[in-house]
């Protein structure tokens, strides 16, 4: 079980919490990369008009929307603030404000937007970027329309991790109600059910042991109840595993002090 923290500091707190708390684990930093692909398209909203792809059509009918809601009321020489604008902000706002900025219709002055000249939508020259995976197989047809780039960025980042190495459930209860101040919402859903899992695998495992004391026997057992299901009032979870993850877990569980495997022997 995994936590995701932001900070090096968060990290540590984490895990001296954890540790008075009498629950072993690990923090861990990582340096890891991330390879993003987009595709930037540019052209004025009239000629993306003739794209029919679900996507495009999404961000434009966004674009439209946006730039009824900015331009309403605004008259030319007239001053509006950045906060009026953008009291609810969002892509399609922004797209619009760059494109009245570069056609200059809007001057920028000390945190201030002027409206030079009210302009038309279809005549606004936008750029809509999108993962590159959104426009598929219709990027052809998209590039004979407006113009196109491919934009990749490359981002290396630290990550600070905090990993939980105990199985029993008591244990684990715990160990989320300490980290749900520190964790990322991702990693400590995650981390929830990946506890919920491991400690049910390991009271099955703990339970077989008691009948089964060879370990082939044990792992054969383990296997023919595959998958193991954990019913809620209005959830299941499907716990699925492999023989060599079985081996790995118990080598854990052995590690923790729960069972001693020497050869094919198990003692509890």
């Amino acid at each position: 079980m995994k936590f995701e923290v932001l900070t090096k500091e968060d990290m540590n707190a984490l895990s001296r919490e954890l540790s008075r708390a009498g629950i072993m684990n690990r923090p861990r930093e990582e340096t890891t990369s991330q390879v993003e692909h987009y595709v930037l398209l540019r052209g004025n909203y009239r000629e993306f008009l003739g794209i029919e792809i679900p996507a495009v059509s999404e961000m434009l009918e966004e674009v439209r929307q946006s730039f009824n809601e900015i331009v309403e009321g605004w008259s030319p020489s007239e001053e509006r603030d950045f906060d009026e604008i953008f009291q609810e902000p969002s892509l399609g706002k922004l797209t619009v404000i760059g494109a009245m900025v570069e056609g200059g219709y809007v001057e920028e002055n000390e945190g201030k937007l002027i409206l030079l000249k009210r302009p038309k939508l279809e005549e606004l020259t936008i750029e809509l970027r999108f993962p590159i995976e959104e426009l598929g197989d219709e990027l052809e047809t998209i590039e004979k329309k407006v113009s196109s780039t491919l934009v990749t960025e490359y981002t290396l980042e630290k990550r600070y991790y905090v990993e939980v190495l105990e199985v029993e459930r008591e244990l684990i209860e715990k160990a989320l109600e300490i980290a749900e101040t520190y964790a990322t919402e991702e990693s400590y859903v995650e981390a929830m059910f990946d506890g919920i899992a491991r400690s049910v695998l390991a009271e099955k495992i703990l339970e077989f042991a008691e009948k089964y004391r060879r370990k082939n026997e044990l792992v054969e057992a383990i296997m023919g109840v595959e998958p193991i299901t954990v019913e809620g009032k209005n959830e299941r979870i499907n716990i699925y595993y492999d023989e060599e993850a079985i081996e790995d877990f118990l080598k854990i569980l052995q590690t923790l002090g729960y069972i001693k495997v020497k050869g094919n022997r198990i003692w509890i």
